[in-house]
């Protein structure tokens, strides 16, 4: 994949790097996000005081589940393929998890959407890796304490 000036090719990988950022922003922050949220799902739902942790639950347990599956599916069948999987997933279990009229619709459309987000957090990583290699190499020392890493 070129990205040439001429070609348009930085205007495209801005709006790359910004689709994968706003990706990874989406799967951090869905699992905080709930808890502004869960009071009025508890009583619009009907949930109990002992069954509203589900709700966040099941994504946590999900996500963290399938997220080693997310990162080898993401090797063996395409880093794209599952990360379009992945977020059309992950969209289609939020729209259901809105539109849920019971406790049990909304905990499995948000125990769908972890897994959704465990194939989409490593596909995401994987693509920044592979398509934006000086954003990757510029990020590289930030995991290790900030010591560079020169390759041997």
């Amino acid at each position: 994949m070129s990205f040439s000036p001429a070609s348009g090719g930085r205007q495209r990988l801005g709006w790359t790097l910004f689709l994968l950022a706003f990706a990874q922003l989406v799967t951090a922050v869905d699992y905080n996000i709930v808890f502004v949220a869960l009071p009025d799902i508890g009583a619009q739902l009907g949930f109990s005081r002992q069954t509203l942790q589900w709700v966040v639950s099941a994504y946590g347990v999900a996500f963290g589940g399938f997220l080693l599956l997310g990162g080898r599916a993401a090797d063996l069948l395409g880093r794209r393929r599952i990360f379009i999987f992945a977020l059309a997933l992950y969209g289609v279990s939020s729209l259901v998890g809105g539109l849920a009229t019971s406790p049990s619709a909304i905990i499995i459309a948000r125990a769908i959407q972890g897994v959704g987000g465990a194939l989409l957090f490593p596909a995401t990583l994987s693509l920044v890796t592979t398509l934006l290699p000086k954003v990757a190499s510029a990020t590289a020392p930030w995991p290790s304490g900030a010591v560079p890493v020169h390759p041997a």
